[in-house]
């Protein structure tokens, strides 16, 4: 809906018309086509991920095995990150075309059953088809973030609408002008939020759906406390992926610079204190 008013708004101030509209909608479908079927690609080599070798790998693979054959799902492609941040993320379209990432210090500083609580966490953003949410709430917010970056910046340049078209339009057009450029501006900034609220619903969520799965709560809960108290950040972070990992992956505390404060305001994850919280309350 944001999106669609985001179009009019743009169309009514520079005057594109019907053709306008169209060649907007045109865009949000072509990106959102795009991301749906290419997501999981991307976010594997942003996140210079590799296939988990299944000998090497063979306790992930058969954590990984185990756990899909209790929840119902297709074995999802696994694969590495070459990191001693402990973290790991799940991508995919659905559950059929679905990847499952660890990295290496996940690996070297979970036992067994916090490794299960991780992997269980991220099979049920699969099966919950939250990657799908995620990838589209993303290009929405991509799209309106660039349909109000050319509706400013023409307009900034001396594009849109002129003063004699206001004249004839009368006030009702000066108000309508004014309030489209006002959503132009805050459209960005409200649809960011919009899915920094969804994608923290998807994480509590997952930890519930994940502890379901294992039937151990405190294997999930003693990761989220090594993952709490561990501060190495995963060198390949981006804030495109952020919301795809079990952890944010980027710098949060005081002590990791000025851009953790920055993080902390626009991240995508509940705090871990109230991830285990919560978990303790079952």
């Amino acid at each position: 809906m944001l999106a669609v008013l985001v179009a009019v708004a743009l169309n009514f101030i520079l005057r594109f018309g019907a053709i306008g509209v169209v060649i907007a909608l045109v865009i949000a479908v072509g990106l959102s086509a795009m991301s749906y079927w290419k997501s999981d690609a991307i976010a594997l080599r942003m996140s210079r991920a590799h296939p988990a070798d299944p000998v090497e790998y063979a306790r992930l693979h058969n954590i990984v095995e185990g756990l899909c054959i209790a929840a119902g799902l297709p074995k999802p492609r696994v694969y590495i990150v070459d990191d001693v941040a402990p973290n790991a993320f799940a991508t995919g379209r659905d559950p059929k075309h679905a990847a499952i990432a660890a990295t290496t210090g996940l690996l070297e500083k979970m036992n067994r059953v916090e490794l299960e609580g991780v992997i269980a966490h991220e099979l049920s953003h699969i099966k919950n088809y939250d990657i799908l949410v995620s990838t589209i709430a993303v290009t929405l917010v991509g799209f309106i973030a660039l349909m109000s970056d050319i509706g400013i910046r023409t307009l900034w340049w001396g594009g849109g609408r002129s003063r004699n078209d206001d004249d004839h339009g009368g006030g009702a057009g000066a108000i309508f002008a004014i309030l489209g450029f006002a959503l132009l501006i805050l459209a960005p900034l409200i649809a960011q939020l919009m899915h920094f609220a969804v994608s923290r619903r998807r994480e509590s969520l997952a930890d519930m759906s994940g502890v379901e799965l294992t039937r151990y709560p405190p294997g999930l809960i003693a990761a989220l406390e090594k993952l709490r108290d561990d501060q190495t950040v995963v060198h390949s972070h981006s804030r495109a992926t952020a919301h795809l990992w079990i952890e944010q992956p980027m710098p949060t505390s005081r002590e990791e610079g000025k851009l953790s404060r920055l993080n902390r305001m626009f991240d995508t994850h509940p705090p871990l204190e109230e991830r285990i919280a919560a978990l303790r309350e079952l």
